[in-house]
Order: structure tokens, then C-alpha cells, then sequence
């Protein structure tokens, strides 16, 4: 049993009114069961899972949008598939969903008042968004590709997108074109959806030049559907590109939604491996429908009343979950800015002032107010917070208790871990069980998570392998150019074949509580937002006097993440201010401010296996601590001589920022 300090306990009111007991009451008056506890309907949930995922379809009335022919056939990662023979649109299932009597959006920038936006006004603008869309000539089938920040339109656009049952796919504006192009190119979208800027530390960006570069790189798109956010200027498109305002809204418009099937594709995230190109990763409408609905609901608790905000950016899967929120009725708030303006309450300013009850955040934001000595609620309030959401990487024990010091003592702190390879949580909280220090509380329903050894026996009480073992509705459907599914299967299938490897180090304990460890894999996780190492090497080593690169991005035992890069120069070159610089403004410009390193050091050599790949995932965990010897073979890789190097520089690791 866990011996983590309990920080939490929900009581029994609480727990009496959360949507799992709910569901449980449910279950036991429509089908005459019930569990003795949380472990027991876990363990039903992932082995009977066409019984499970029925009663969410039931729960949450999908039978009277859609019948099914079976809940799942083929019953095989991958090959699944899931309620085949049903028709679910998301973006009908969205608008379906609300109450007139509470707003649907929120929307809030870094100056200037929340503005509500209502679920009829939601409707009207959708509609119009839709039909603009039909005018240019998108179909079924298509891709919109969106340059949005965090802003009513993009939410708006993306179901829109979804009405008309074209593909959806964003990046957010801080990314350079190079990085957007890098996967918009592989979708060759026929419209391009762009804000003319956005702000951000109380600073105004104009990307009208970025989103005509992207245009310039795109030649599938014909059509630019402008958002104005900061500008009233033209937009420098070249011949050959109609550029179109946002459309007017007719109030009491029909939207006209598309039969689509439950597999069809909704939207394409991307999750960078550490070669070639990002992994662009479709999930279909009925998947994200039942995950979400199942995920948010009885999960994270939301429900029809809450004002639901995440601090988040479009490129972040988890975007994209928090439009997931309108599924319940919830009201989304949507946060154009940074969250430390003007200083490090910012964010939880935001949430007073628009009422927040349930509040996603990324680790680094509680990090930063707890090393900060912030004290929100003395300094804030936080009157209407009930829950935050705590992803995105790890939490040291002392961010915890800060929470509960200097937040709020009241607060269900959910700690949550899951992707963008699921577009959910696989693991996170449960109404009815504790908040411990350093642990999720337990798998999420229907995930049939463990930790396994590398010979694919499974662990309690010890670091391993997490992995999945049966499927999961939301898993993808495919990758963009990938038409043989031999980059999917080699992403989650190889160590395992026919269990899925998600690529992080877990604990599982004997009562299910969880311990996160970080990426397994090389993968570049700054803030929830996933990049690839290929990214940065693109950039890096196009600068002359850099002749070998590696990227590191490595959790340490103190909660925090370190992004180191090693620069290997030509013989002529010394590392100084300016070079840095140089390096420091191509990432930020060319990919993402999010992703410049901590810092940039000059190192003898990048050791690569006899294949030629640069020993990633080896130097992380040598930076991490683990001893040379315990993550490489002699002989079995080049430049063997310069692992206790960078072994004596993950000592030292962050004492020199750049």
C-alpha cells in the first residue's frame, strides 16, 4: 500500500454528487451491478470492455443520436474497431449539448474583460464558418488547416470544420513557418484558417508575413479565411491565394452537419518522434466522442455547471480536450496569453475573473508559482475553484503541498498523464480516492494500463514500461502518409507486438496509484507540447559552423526538466554569446519559443549507435544518473569515449542557463 502523504480527501457528500457515482447508481438500477470499490470497476472496465464502453454510450445517451451494429470487432492493437455502423459528428455532438441558461465559451486575452459568448451565438457563428466553408469549396475528406491562437474563432473553425466533415488540423502562431510547414505540407490542406497575430507577455506579435509564408509553402491552398486580432492592414499574400474576411453571422442559421461514420477522420495532431518528419496522428469523430465524453465525465468530474480552462496553446492536444468540454455543456474558457502576466498569478487571475471552477494547467506553471513564493489565494481569491488539472510532466512533492498552502486547501488537485497519441488521459484522478504526494491516483476506466519489464512481464512497485494492453476508442486511426501503418505499428508496437508502448517510465502500486517518470523515449516534452529532436536538428545543424547536434529532454529527481543542447562545431569555431544567440533566435524563430533549449553547450562528440543514430534515450538517462555502463554496450556505438563526459555534465546539468 502507499505510504504517500495524503494531501486530500473528498467527503462523502462530494463523492455522493460526482458523475461516477453517478454512473455506478446507474448501473446497478439499469443493469444490477455494482463494485465494492474504484480497483473492482477498473478491473471490470478494461476486461469486459464491450459491456464497459455500451454502458458509456448508454450513460451519456448517444443510442437516441446513433445505433451500432457490435461495440467492437477484431479485438487487436492495432486493427480494432469500434462501434461499427454508428454515425456520430462531433461537432453536432458539441452543439447538441448545452444550456441557453449558461454561456458556451468564455473568452479572456491578457488586457481587456472576459467576453461570453452563448450557446446560440456559438451556433450562429459555426453555421456561418460552415457555410463559408461549403462556398469555398471544401468537401468531406478535406483539410483546414488553422494558424489560431487560443481564441473564440478557432474553436469555432474547428467545429465548423468538423459540421462540414472536412479534417481539422492547428498550430499555433508562436510556431515558425519551417515547423508548420513540416506538417501542414504532409496534409495538403485547401484552405488555410490565420490570425493576424496574437499577444503574449504583454507583447504584440503580427504573423500576417508567417501565415503568407506558409501560403508561399503550401500549394494545395487556394483560400486564406482571416481572423483579425490586433490589425487592420492588408494581408502580403502572393497571386493565386483569395483572401477572405470572417463571415458575418446570420442568427438562426441551420447548420447542416455530415453524415459521417464513427471512424471517419475528425482532426490530425502532431507528436514528433526523433526522426523524419512529425508523426501526424488522425483520431475519428465517434472515438473522441465516447473518450471525451467518458474521460471528462466520469474522470475529471466536469460537469454541464463548471467553467471549465485550461491553460493551453493550439498546438497542445490538450486544446483540443478542452473543447471536449462542450460535450457535457460545460462552459470552456478560452486564455489568449501568457499565464505569468503581468506577473506569475496571471493565470489564476484569469480564472477568478471568469469564474473558473475546474482549471488545466501544465506542471511548470505550479512549479513557477511555488518557487515564485506566490500566494494566490491570499492574493487572488479563487472563490469558484473546485478542481485543477496538473499534466504536462511530473510535479515535485513541494509543488503539491504548495498547492494546497497557498492555492486553495479545498481543491481536488488532478493529476493527470496521457497524449497526444490518445487525445486523453490514460491514467488520473477518481472521485472517492485521496491526493497523495508524487502519485496519480489510479488507470483511467477502460485503460488497461501496467507496467512492464522489458521481457513483457508485468511489475507492481517498480519502475517499467507503460504500456496498454487492450485497445482504446480514441487510439488512431492512422498516420498521415504512413499508408502501409508501418510508422504506427513501429511507434507503439515494436518492443511489445499487439501491446501498446506509450513511451514513459511508470510505477504501478499494489492499489493502483501511479508514479510518472518521465519520457522512455527521446521525444521533447516542453510543457505538455511535444517535439520531435529531428525538428531542432534541422535547424541547428543548418547553421555553418555547427557540424553535429543532440537535443536532450530529461526529467530530474527534483520534479523539474532540463532541455539541454550539445553543439559539436567545426574546427575553427568557438561557442560564444554570439553564436548562442544565433542558435537561440533560429529555434525560436524558425520552430517554437517553447522549444530553446536551457542551454547550449559544445561537446566533443555525438555518440551514435553502429547504425547511425545519435544514442538519445542512452544520454538522457546518463544525464539523468544512470552510470555509462548500464545503458550501452562496449563496442556497439561510436564515440564510446565521450560518455563520461556528458556523465560529469549531467552533475552540472543547469548551473549554466544560456
Amino acid at each position: 500500500m502507499s505510504s504517500a502523504e495524503v494531501l486530500w480527501q473528498p467527503s462523502p457528500r462530494q463523492v455522493e454528487q460526482s458523475n461516477l457515482a453517478d454512473f455506478l447508481r446507474w448501473l446497478q438500477a439499469s443493469q444490477g451491478r455494482s463494485f465494492a470499490d474504484y480497483t473492482e470497476l477498473w478491473r471490470w472496465s478494461t476486461h469486459e470492455l464491450t459491456e464497459f464502453w455500451a454502458a458509456v454510450w448508454d450513460y451519456y445517451h448517444l443510442d437516441a443520436a446513433s445505433s451500432y451494429d457490435a461495440v467492437l470487432t477484431e479485438r487487436a492493437m492495432p486493427g480494432a474497431r469500434w462501434f461499427p455502423g454508428a454515425r456520430l459528428n462531433f461537432a453536432q455532438r458539441c452543439l447538441s449539448a448545452g444550456n441557453d441558461t449558461r454561456p458556451a465559451l468564455v473568452s479572456v486575452a491578457e488586457t481587456g474583460e472576459p467576453v461570453e459568448t452563448s450557446w446560440r451565438e456559438l451556433r450562429d457563428e459555426v453555421a456561418a464558418v460552415a457555410g463559408a466553408l461549403r462556398d469555398l469549396g471544401v468537401e468531406p475528406g478535406d483539410h483546414v488547416a488553422a494558424y489560431l491562437p487560443n481564441i473564440r474563432e478557432a474553436v469555432v473553425a474547428l467545429l465548423a470544420t468538423a459540421s462540414v466533415g472536412a479534417v481539422w488540423t492547428a498550430c499555433s502562431p508562436d510556431f515558425g513557418i519551417p515547423s508548420v510547414l513540416a506538417r501542414f505540407r504532409q496534409v495538403s490542406p485547401v484552405v488555410l484558417i490565420a490570425a493576424d497575430g496574437y499577444a503574449h507577455g504583454g507583447k504584440e506579435f503580427d504573423r500576417r508575413a508567417q501565415a503568407a509564408g506558409l501560403l508561399d509553402g503550401l500549394p494545395t491552398v487556394r483560400h486564406l479565411l482571416t481572423v483579425r486580432c490586433q490589425t487592420t492592414g492588408d494581408w502580403p499574400v502572393g497571386a493565386g491565394v483569395t483572401v477572405h474576411d470572417w463571415p458575418a453571422i446570420s442568427p438562426a442559421a441551420d447548420i447542416e452537419f455530415a453524415d459521417v461514420a464513427f471512424d471517419d477522420p475528425l482532426w490530425v495532431l502532431w507528436s514528433s518522434g526523433t526522426t523524419g518528419v512529425p508523426k501526424g496522428i488522425v483520431h475519428g469523430h465517434g472515438g473522441i466522442v465516447v473518450e471525451l465524453l467518458k474521460s471528462l465525465g466520469l474522470g475529471a468530474d466536469l460537469r454541464a455547471t463548471d467553467r471549465f480552462m485550461f491553460l493551453t496553446s493550439t498546438s497542445w492536444m490538450v486544446w483540443n480536450y478542452l473543447v471536449g468540454g462542450l460535450l457535457h455543456g460545460a462552459t470552456i474558457v478560452l486564455y489568449d496569453g501568457s499565464p505569468t502576466f503581468p506577473d506569475v498569478n496571471g493565470a489564476w487571475r484569469v480564472a477568478e475573473r471568469t469564474g473558473a471552477t475546474v482549471v488545466g494547467v501544465g506542471a511548470g506553471y505550479l512549479m513557477a508559482g511555488a518557487q515564485a513564493g506566490a500566494e494566490p489565494h491570499a492574493q487572488v481569491g479563487l472563490r469558484r475553484l473546485r478542481s485543477i488539472l496538473q499534466t504536462g510532466s511530473t510535479l515535485p512533492p513541494s509543488a503539491w503541498r504548495w498547492v494546497y498552502s497557498h492555492v486553495s486547501p479545498d481543491v481536488w488537485l488532478q493529476s493527470v498523464c496521457g497524449g497526444t497519441d490518445i487525445c486523453s488521459a490514460l491514467a488520473g484522478a477518481a472521485a472517492g480516492l485521496p491526493v497523495r504526494t508524487g502519485r496519480i491516483a489510479a488507470p483511467a476506466l477502460g485503460v488497461a494500463l501496467a507496467s512492464w519489464d522489458p521481457q513483457g512481464d508485468p511489475l507492481t512497485g517498480q519502475q517499467g514500461e507503460l504500456v496498454v494492453t487492450e485497445p482504446m476508442p480514441s487510439m488512431p486511426l492512422w498516420f498521415v502518409a504512413d499508408p502501409d501503418g508501418q510508422r504506427y505499428r513501429d511507434s507503439y508496437f515494436d518492443t511489445f507486438p499487439g501491446v501498446w508502448r506509450h513511451g514513459d517510465w511508470v510505477t504501478v502500486h499494489d492499489d493502483l496509484s501511479i508514479v510518472m517518470a518521465g519520457r522512455s523515449d527521446s521525444t521533447l516534452n516542453r510543457m505538455g507540447v511535444r517535439m520531435g529532436s529531428a525538428d531542432i536538428y534541422a535547424v541547428v545543424e543548418a547553421l555553418p559552423e555547427i557540424t553535429d547536434s543532440l537535443v536532450i529532454g530529461a526529467e530530474l529527481p527534483d520534479g523539474s526538466y532540463a532541455m539541454p543542447l550539445f553543439v559539436v562545431l567545426d574546427e575553427n569555431t568557438t561557442l560564444d554569446d554570439a553564436l548562442r544567440s544565433r542558435i537561440v533566435t533560429a529555434i525560436r524563430t524558425e520552430l517554437s519559443p517553447r522549444h530553446v533549449p536551457d542551454e547550449i553547450v559544445a561537446a566533443p562528440a555525438v555518440p551514435r549507435t553502429l547504425t547511425g543514430k545519435k544514442l538519445e534515450v542512452p544520454i538522457k538517462r546518463i544525464l539523468q544518473g544512470t552510470p555509462p555502463a548500464q545503458v550501452t554496450s562496449a563496442g556497439a556505438i561510436t564515440h564510446e569515449d565521450t560518455l563520461s563526459w556528458y556523465a560529469e555534465h549531467g552533475r552540472v546539468m543547469g548551473r549554466t542557463p544560456i
